[in-house]
């Protein structure tokens, strides 16, 4: 196959990884790491000459410390982090981009720098980002600073946070509004469907993640490289312990990384000025993307039509289907993306090809918003180990809110027509409303510890277009939601001066 030369391919890919207290550990920086992920990268490429002077574009996957206002940078960063990366390897890039919070970004990203690549406006460019949130908390304990900040020159195309539209304001009155609170309100409503018990329940979370871990522990990047059993994923105990009905804290991703990942595009034109083997190109066969209204304004709680909607984009421009995929990364921050998926395909759980290149975001990590980068970087490398095989790498962001999806072969892929899909966002099918009083149909629920004993969120249907929220800390009312069905029960709602509902069965 004749391809343009503007064609985009992915020519280099690494990773880095450390933990506290191991041989090699060095304390680095999220800036540290992310440029020696980066340099990794350039040196994957095994070019003839290098690659930092002619890098024109790098995309910065936003690090937790800046995406929100309920993290915090005690030591700092930079005011500049796709320069402060860089800077590291040796590279001055005409355009930086530091993108929008969500896991779904880095394979956004390989689309639209792709994209950017066929369309003639850039040559090299690179998707890079990091995580130290193990190294700060280790330093924290001990009661020791470091200075991470940074200043640097140059332009900045800062994106924002993105966090438009992705949450509800009842939802964080709530404490519903982390994904380790809004999650489990989806988990629930699978739960019921299925007839299972909130133990059997973490039996099937167990059943999912057991294989995730075996291939962890095979993962030198890994955060916890340890096999475990269903029976220990499954059973709650004080080391996994309880963070959120139905979640125990091992099958729930793991934030405390010290994790870099990088990801270079080239068109074949540059690749081959630059002298970049051919064997270790990687073509990007599609990526497509989707965004979703907020959790509680979808048609049904449980599942993501904007996953199924970008699977099936990127598999139909790819021309392939499931049957035809040798390696494969769903994202897995909790279960129930993954059991999305595997629903809505009607794929087996057990499948031998697995769900994870990685390990999973609960064992490998979840290196924040830059997860995927590190599946990518998988996907390249088990590409390249057996030519002509293809990989798909699925990424979820928010609280199942927006999802990409790209599929990697070392066979040619042609960009005269675009492999880049993004679809229209989905619409909302419920109102949301913030305060109400009156009777609702109980959908859904969680229940989490807190500093003053548990507390119960239920989601309710008020008539056939809207939903609310309430709280309760009611021992009765906690007992009746883990002991008995709940979806299609009548409960009262009622505002509270707070701000939130509180709510009871009637």
């Amino acid at each position: 196959m004749a391809l343009a030369d503007c064609t985009p391919v992915v020519i280099g890919v690494g990773q880095v990884a450390e933990r506290v207290g191991e041989p090699g550990y060095a304390e680095r920086s999220h800036m540290d790491l992310a440029g020696a992920a980066l340099n990794a990268a350039f040196a994957d490429a095994r070019a003839r000459r290098k690659l930092g002077p002619a890098l024109d574009t790098l995309a910065a996957i936003r690090q937790f410390e800046i995406s929100a206002t309920r993290y915090s940078a005690p030591f700092g960063h930079s005011n500049n982090v796709p320069r402060s990366i860089a800077r590291r390897a040796g590279a001055n890039p005409a355009r930086a981009i530091l993108d929008v919070v969500g896991g779904d970004r880095p394979q956004r990203l390989v689309g639209e720098l792709a994209a950017e690549i066929a369309a003639g406006r850039s040559n090299l460019a690179a998707i890079v980002g990091a995580e130290a949130i193990s190294t700060l908390r280790a330093l924290i304990a001990r009661g020791e600073k470091r200075d991470w900040s940074e200043r640097r020159r140059g332009t900045l195309e800062d994106r924002g946070t993105g966090y438009d539209g992705v949450l509800d304001k009842t939802a964080i009155r709530h404490g519903v509004a982390a994904p380790i609170g809004g999650y489990p309100l989806a988990e629930n409503v699978r739960r019921e469907r299925l007839g299972l018990s909130l133990q059997d329940y973490r039996v099937e979370i167990g059943k999912l993640f057991a294989p995730f871990t075996e291939v962890a522990a095979r993962n030198p990047y890994s955060a916890a490289p340890t096999v475990r059993s269903v029976e220990e994923l499954a059973t709650l105990t004080e080391r996994n312990r309880l963070v959120a009905e139905p979640y125990g804290r091992l099958v729930v991703a793991r934030d405390q990384v010290n994790q870099g990942a990088a990801i270079v595009l080239a068109s074949i034109g540059e690749a081959r000025r630059l002298g970049v083997p051919e064997e270790r190109w990687v073509h990007i066969h599609g990526v497509a993307d989707c965004a979703e209204p907020t959790m509680l304004s979808r048609a049904d709680l449980e599942k993501s039509p904007a996953a199924v909607a970008a699977i099936s984009s990127v598999l139909e421009v790819a021309e392939s289907g499931w049957e035809k995929l040798d390696h494969v990364d769903l994202y897995s921050c909790f279960a129930i993306p993954v059991f999305n998926l595997l629903d809505a395909f009607g794929l087996d759980r057990d499948d031998p090809r697995g769900w994870t290149l990685t390990g999973g975001l609960p064992f490998f990590g979840g290196a924040g918003n830059n997860y995927s980068s590190h599946a990518i970087a998988e996907a390249a490398v088990r590409c390249r180990a057996a030519p002509g095989s293809t990989a798909l790498v699925g990424a979820n962001g928010g609280i199942m809110s927006k999802y990409a999806a790209g599929i990697y072969s070392t066979r040619p892929a042609d960009w005269s027509r675009s492999r880049w899909h993004s679809l229209a966002k989905i619409k909302p099918a419920f109102a949301v409303l913030d305060s109400y009083d009156g009777e609702a149909v109980a959908e859904s629920f969680t229940i989490q510890p807190g500093k003053q004993g548990e507390v119960a969120t239920l989601v309710g249907r008020v008539g056939n277009d809207s939903r609310a929220l309430g709280n309760s800390t009611d021992p009765g009312v906690i007992a009746a939601l883990r002991n008995g069905k709940v979806a299609g029960r009548t409960v009262r709602i009622e505002s509270d001066e707070d701000g939130t509902n509180r709510v009871w069965f009637t």
